[in-house]
């Protein structure tokens, strides 16, 4: 079994509203509480990062997935949307919705569209991002296939 290890170091220098600092490696940036949750807004934060591993994680597996396949890929993108519930006060990442955009070349059979649009499911299922929120945090497709 291989194990891979990632590190990130915080510095945070002061109370709720100040902002800090991190660093993981190719991931260098300020963070701060954003302003929809009455913060400062400098950097990103806890729900641009979530939202942003998992968009990443996705549109990766994703197009791993299409090239193992061999379909004739003409343009991918993905759009994605994170949704925060606050009820009573306490802040809960409640669901994340992927909007992948995937074009094949013009010359692609009617198989390779239906097994498109098998991979485009099956890559939400198979990243390691989505299985660790599962349970925890919604997860929506909403896949445009040209």
């Amino acid at each position: 079994m291989a194990e891979h290890h990632f590190h990130l170091k915080a510095d945070w220098p002061g109370g709720r509203n100040s902002e800090g600092y991190i660093d993981a490696g190719n991931l260098k940036t300020k963070i701060s509480i954003p302003p929809e949750m009455d913060g400062p807004g400098v950097g990103t934060n806890p729900d641009e990062m979530l939202l942003g591993a998992a968009a990443t994680c996705y549109i990766i597996t994703l197009a791993a997935m299409i090239e193992r396949a061999k379909l004739p890929l003409h343009e991918m993108g993905l759009e994605s949307e994170g949704i925060v519930d606050v009820t009573n006060g306490v802040f809960t990442f409640k669901k994340i919705i992927h909007k992948p955009t995937v074009e094949l070349k013009s010359e692609a059979s009617d198989q390779e569209r239906e097994l498109l649009k098998k991979l485009v499911e099956k890559a939400e299922k198979s990243c390691m991002i989505s299985r660790a929120i599962q349970g925890n945090v919604e997860l929506e497709l909403q896949a445009t296939l040209k």
